[in-house]
């Protein structure tokens, strides 16, 4: 049942857990239905989720303000999803794709650390021109940015023992912003970027390669299964990702025993990714990659579509005029950033535009909003295997490592 109940005068709607995901899975729903009615979506790759949800985001910071009634989330499934989400993604961890792609990991580390690098000198250079804290400089930068919400949570105390006044407030409510705007980049920029170069999928031309035409003119694919899925192996999948999830939490609180500050799917992804291999090299068990791709889509959209309903604008409101400056300059630079470094530096290929787009997300909100953008592009120019391997890889497992390294420098200079 609903469950009303009264705040300081206003009415307070609190969704229990079934009706959270019921609700943002119909928000979803209206998103996809948008989304396919207004060109504009279309055209620049803007996920569903995200239509969907920051459109209700927006009703519901309108109710709020005009202290009509406030709706509040149960997202005990957000967590779950995101898990189930990177457990399939640690499916195609596969040492024989690391082998072909390995390069590629370790090119777009070094890309990610150098936006960290320059989100950090921006945020602080730009706070000492307009005469405020610098912390408040960094807060804004790959505190929030790169670091997102995890990152903002674990050093805004630190900020507020230092000297800066609401530090975790003010990194919260950059890492909501960064959220919003590293979702809604990242299609049109690698939109751009496809168009002008007029780039293609190496997978998708591989697929048109097997079409043949018979002697009436008819167009045949061969050997080529698109769009049909096997009932026996969704359900092998699905029994995959939960076993990957359940054996994830030990290795995850291993490395919270020894001091190791990870994300909790990191576990999952691990063991997600021995279980992949060891199907590679046995024979065992075998893997269906169409399967846990359409299960990993599932989750990764109604994980994305609750984040999206869940945010709270009103934080954005009290932000100073400083704040708004710094954080548009941030995404300002993640645009250039992305265009100009992160496409070149990966190659000027098609997997480079799709790591582009991903990289507005996982720069300036968290990985899945990447994984979302890269999603979104694919779905309309096609596949890009390596990309959906490289991104997660960099995103969750070891830009954490750099990103700390490089904020408590700052904050140690500062």
């Amino acid at each position: 049942m609903f469950e009303f109940s009264s705040e300081l005068g206003m009415m307070m709607l609190n969704l229990d857990m079934i009706q959270s995901i019921s609700f943002t899975t119909v928000v979803f729903l209206i998103g996809s239905f948008i989304k396919n009615k207004v060109n504009l979506f279309n055209k620049y790759c803007i996920p569903a989720p995200v239509v969907g949800g920051f459109s209700f985001a927006i009703i519901s910071f309108i109710l709020k303000q005009m202290g009509i009634i406030t709706i509040v989330f149960d997202t005990t499934l957000q967590g779950i999803l995101m898990t189930a989400f990177f457990t399939t993604v640690g499916f195609t961890a596969s040492f024989q794709v690391l082998k072909k792609g390995g390069s590629q990991v370790i090119k777009f580390l070094i890309v990610a650390t150098m936006l960290v690098l320059a989100q950090d000198i921006l945020g602080v250079l730009s706070a000492k021109m307009i005469g405020v804290n610098p912390l408040l400089g960094l807060a804004a930068g790959s505190v929030s940015m790169t670091g997102g919400h995890g990152a903002s949570g674990a050093f805004g105390p630190l900020m507020e023992a230092k000297g800066l006044e609401g530090g975790l407030s003010i990194a919260l409510a950059c890492a909501t912003f960064g959220l919003v705007s590293g979702s809604i980049i990242g299609g049109p920029v690698a939109n751009k970027l496809i168009q002008k170069y007029r780039l293609h999928s190496e997978e998708m031309e591989l697929r048109e390669e097997s079409v043949s035409t018979n002697s009436h003119g008819e167009v045949s694919f061969t050997d080529v299964s698109i769009g049909i899925l096997s009932e026996s192996k969704l359900t092998t999948s699905a029994m995959q990702i939960i076993i990957a999830m359940g054996l994830g939490t030990i290795v995850s609180n291993l490395f919270s025993n020894i001091g190791a500050t990870m994300p909790p799917y990191i576990g999952s992804m691990i063991i997600a990714a021995i279980m992949r291999n060891i199907s590679d090299i046995k024979g065992i068990w075998p893997i269906a990659s169409d399967e846990l791709e359409s299960l990993g889509s599932i989750c990764l959209s109604l994980f994305l579509s609750m984040a999206m309903c869940s945010l709270k604008l009103w934080e954005l409101v009290d932000l100073a005029i400083p704040i708004v400056i710094l954080l548009s300059l941030q995404t300002l630079l993640m645009i250039i950033f992305a265009y100009f470094v992160t496409f070149r530096f990966m190659g000027k290929d098609y997997t480079a535009a799709v790591l582009a787009a991903g990289h507005c997300g996982f720069g300036l909100g968290a990985t899945p909003n990447g994984i979302a953008n890269m999603e979104s592009v694919t779905s309309k120019y096609g596949p890009s295997p390596s990309a959906f391997f490289i991104l997660p890889l960099v995103g969750a497992l070891f830009i954490e490592f750099f990103n700390s390294a490089v904020i408590t420098t700052f904050m140690n200079l500062l």
